[in-house]
């Protein structure tokens, strides 16, 4: 793919040669896996499971994972236009070529992505079909595999895939990969192969169970294979976690460190699929967790950290955390961020804390707006709660606050959707009635019922009962200020809803969806309803029937597939929800026996790995250390497997000045290769990143937002190379120009490389160059190679050249003669060029286009040699 890099839009996103990118010599592993996002490259840098497989596979030396994304509609034209395959971004191997390839399933609607990546591949897309045939090259296809959130009911999808992979990754993919390669060391056919993959616990291979229509369970082919439980990892202290995962050049969506405090949530909620499939709940010490953010800030150079789990203010140590890392975090500027919380689950001094490092808008989730919902769905939070969480976030300077709501719960009225309304009033004037800065954002989802939990069984309402409440809500919200609504579309919903617990007649559905052009359904701007309803037909098939109740004693296409918690269990949970009883949380309350643990006499479902482990909550404090009385280690089996970290305050770090200004550097630098690719905007983003890793003194601006003083020479064009860029840096105290050199160079990624440093004046402002010099080198046929260079020496011959030139108004005719102060041939297939801007500055790129219109955009190689300064 790399060749047509300058064909590619945006074609940062292909290069892989970002700072903290694994790279291995193929030909020294003895098995590749490309770890594939069904989306595109700015939302895949944002999902912390691909960082942490990419991780646990790369620890080994003999195993190689690399990355590829799902590229966008212009680049897969451009791709097939020229015949070439989807490939990885570290080593630019087809997919075909690899010997895994590896989707993360995090939401149903990726579903025809997948189908999109491996059409693009050249990889057939029925598992049935590769196993009929062999490549081109007589070698083997590649596994095709999934895993994620999505997998444990990946019916719709199955017949396209190899190999599922349920529950944890970090211990079972890199034992698949173990496997893999062993077989193909062996010779062993892919029959051979699967069979041996169903020992690793998690995998699910799909044609070993055949289905036999709906209404029925799967029948497994396979004696002693009737069920698939999930891997579970015991304790994550032990798995593997990128300190370094690859850092985007600033395009990535939630650009910054992610930092798992804890895995699995047993709060309860009966309509969350992950609180149900990833238990037990599984914490790391704030001990751990600070060294590892240490470690990573100054490995990574992210300015902002994400604190994630999927009940964050519920991590028991989360005051103890805050102790230990605040102080260094405001140190070295870099602020803290939590997702989605519940009520009442930070301390003020929390966020008191965060308030002072970085404050926007407060997200929380009270999902219902009466209290009696709310206890149906075992939410566990108070009308009162909530306001007096709003109160004190006001008192700390917020000013924004989005709740979010779920419509179309069981047993929902009209009086709970006025409820919600009601909700969001007295939030807004939680801070008093007469103060106007406070504004409330009411985000609004259809609820969709999930596969392994209480809600499993309940109806999805349709899309026009979905926009009547919808509407009923706003139009309630109408005559109030600061109150807006936002809501998640009806139609993706309604398609999530037929998906999220769909059976294997769906693939034909997925497939038609496909082939009809359906793509990143879960983009608003992308999603097309159409294709998809077009293929439910075709397949005599409607929305309805899976979006409708199921009938609680009936098999369920997901009932081979074991999350650990029981049915029994679930059916319990789906009763107390009718009766509107409320379940505590385990972690800090009784067990309810959910059928995931081992612990103190208990039986549990993931019975093969509980005879190897114990599985059990793993949590460092019995309280969260936010409450009175806490901060005392769990008793008896759930003691901590490693000591309670030291939660003494940090030392004060010394107040420093960090506007000053003691000296000031011009740093000349290469940009050659894949880099060249970068956009101007992407470059600043990196070299930010690496100042901060250099620990080089910064001054900064003033102002709300400081920013390090740095400044650039004239920007140049995406896919031009250089051996003489440069930026000004000024620092807060003076070091030996040879030793700032050599501390940035060892932070710069592949292809920017500093060559030479220069002092300047501190306070004098740095000068644009007012000459460039150019190599241009040609590709093609000796006859237009002649033509194109032709015209240089006709342009160079005359005293005036105009062409005309887009502008803001419109083309306008432009002299291109006074730019060209030397227009030489080199060799057999080059020119040398002098642009002088003395007098007008105009893109290279257009230029050259304009004397050689029309180039084709792989005919040439522009490469930036020097550049003079006035004076």
């Amino acid at each position: 793919m790399k060749e047509l890099l300058p064909l590619l839009p945006r074609p940062s996103r292909y290069l892989g040669n970002e700072w903290g990118a694994r790279h291995k010599n193929p030909a020294e592993v003895r098995a590749r896996v490309a770890l594939a996002f069904p989306d595109m490259y700015e939302v895949g840098m944002s999902y912390l499971g691909q960082r942490i497989l990419v991780q646990a596979v790369n620890d080994r030396p003999h195993l190689f994972a690399e990355r590829v994304y799902a590229p966008c509609a212009e680049t897969a034209a451009i791709l097939r236009e020229h015949a070439t395959p989807l490939a990885t971004l570290e080593s630019d191997t087809p997919l075909a070529r690899m010997d895994a390839v590896g989707f993360s399933l995090t939401h149903e609607l990726c579903y025809t992505n997948v189908l999109y990546m491996l059409d693009l591949a050249g990889i057939p897309l029925r598992a049935a079909d590769r196993a009929a045939t062999a490549p081109a090259d007589g070698g083997q296809w590649p596994i095709i595999m999934a895993g994620g959130g999505a997998c444990f009911d990946p019916e719709p999808i199955a017949p396209f895939l190899d190999v599922i992979s349920l529950g944890d990754g970090e211990e079972s993919l890199p034992e698949i990969m173990e496997r893999i390669a062993a077989a193909r060391e062996k010779g062993l056919t892919r029959a051979e192969l699967l069979r041996e993959l169903i020992q690793v616990p998690g995998v699910y291979v799909p044609e070993f169970f055949r289905y036999d229509g709906p209404g029925k369970p799967l029948a497994s082919l396979v004696p002693g294979y009737e069920r698939v439980e999930k891997a579970v990892v015991a304790d994550i202290s032990t798995a593997p976690f990128p300190v370094l995962p690859a850092v985007s050049s600033g395009q990535a969506v939630h650009d910054r460190y992610t930092l798992e405090l804890a895995r699995g949530c047993t709060r309860g909620c009966r309509f969350c699929h992950a609180g149900m499939v990833y238990r037990p709940v599984r914490e790391k010490t704030p001990e751990e967790l600070g060294e590892t953010l240490s470690r990573a800030i100054a490995a990574t150079g992210f300015e902002e950290v994400s604190f994630l789990s999927l009940s964050t203010g519920d991590y028991s140590a989360l005051d103890s955390l805050f102790d230990t890392t605040f102080t260094r975090c405001a140190a070295e500027q870099v602020s803290i961020s939590l997702p989605s919380l519940r009520v009442g689950s930070l301390s003020e001094s929390i966020m008191e804390r965060i308030a002072s490092i970085r404050r926007t808008g407060a997200t929380i989730a009270p999902e219902a707006g009466s209290q009696r919902l709310r206890d149906v769905i075992n939410k566990g939070v108070t009308e009162e709660g909530l306001l007096e969480h709003v109160r004190v976030l006001f008192h700390h300077g917020w000013q924004q606050v989005k709740l979010y709501f779920m419509i179309g719960l069981p047993t929902e009225t009209d009086a709970d959707l006025d409820a919600i309304v009601d909700l969001c009033l007295k939030v807004r004037d939680a801070a008093g009635r007469h103060v106007k800065r406070l504004q409330v954002t009411a985000a609004v989802s259809p609820f969709v019922p999930k596969t392994h939990t209480p809600f499993q069984w309940e109806p999805q309402i349709g899309m026009a009962e979905i926009r009547r409440r919808i509407f009923y809500i706003k139009d309630a919200l109408k005559p109030h200020k600061r109150v807006t609504l936002k809501y998640h579309q009806p139609e993706m919903s309604c398609l999530e809803g037929v998906f999220s617990r769909g059976d294997r007649r769906l693939a034909d559905v997925v497939e038609s969806a496909y082939r009809k052009g359906a793509l990143f359904s879960s983009w608003k701007d992308h999603l097309r309803l159409e294709p998809y309803m077009e293929a439910l037909a075709e397949a005599g098939l409607t929305a309805e029937e899976y979006q409708g109740p199921r009938d609680v004693d009936a098999p369920l296409p997901w009932d081979h597939l074991d999350c650990g918690v029981s049915k029994e269990f679930l059916l319990m949970e789906r009763r107390r929800a009718l009766e509107e009883k409320l379940t505590e949380d385990c972690r800090f309350g009784a067990c309810r026996n959910c059928g995931v643990c081992n612990h103190e006499g208990r039986v549990s479902r993931l019975a093969a790995q509980a005879a190897k482990m114990e599985i059990r909550p793993r949590v460092v404090f019995a309280r969260r250390d936010q409450e009175p009385a806490a901060c005392s280690p769990r008793p008896s089996s759930a003691e901590l497997d490693s000591p309670i970290a030291d939660t003494a305050e940090a030392p004060e770090v010394p107040v420093v000045d960090l506007n000053e200004r003691q000296a000031q550097y011009r740093i000349w630098y290469e940009k050659i290769d894949e880099a060249a690719y970068l956009s101007q905007l992407e470059l600043q983003s990196i070299l930010e990143r690496a100042l901060r890793r250099s620990k080089l003194p910064l001054s900064f601006s003033a102002g709300f937002h400081p920013m390090p003083r740095i400044s650039f020479g004239r920007a140049l064009p995406v896919g031009v190379e250089s051996r003489a860029e440069w930026f000004t840096l000024t620092l807060r105290q003076a070091i030996a120009p040879d030793e700032v050199l050599a501390v940035l160079t060892a932070q710069m990624p592949r292809g920017l490389t500093p060559v030479r440093i220069e002092s300047l004046p501190v306070l004098k402002r740095p000068q644009q160059a007012s000459r460039e010099h150019f190599l241009l080198r040609y590709v093609g046929s000796p006859e237009d190679v002649a033509l194109w260079r032709g015209q240089w020496a006709e342009l160079a011959a005359r005293e005036s050249y105009v062409v005309e030139r887009k502008s803001k108004n419109g083309l306008k005719p432009t002299d291109l003669r006074p730019l060209v102060a030397l227009a030489e041939l080199e060799g057999t297939d080059g020119v040398r060029l002098t642009l002088d801007w003395a007098t007008d500055y105009m893109s290279p790129v257009a230029l050259v286009r304009a004397v050689n219109a029309p180039l084709p955009p792989l005919a040439h190689r522009l490469v930036k040699t020097g550049q003079e300064f006035a004076g």
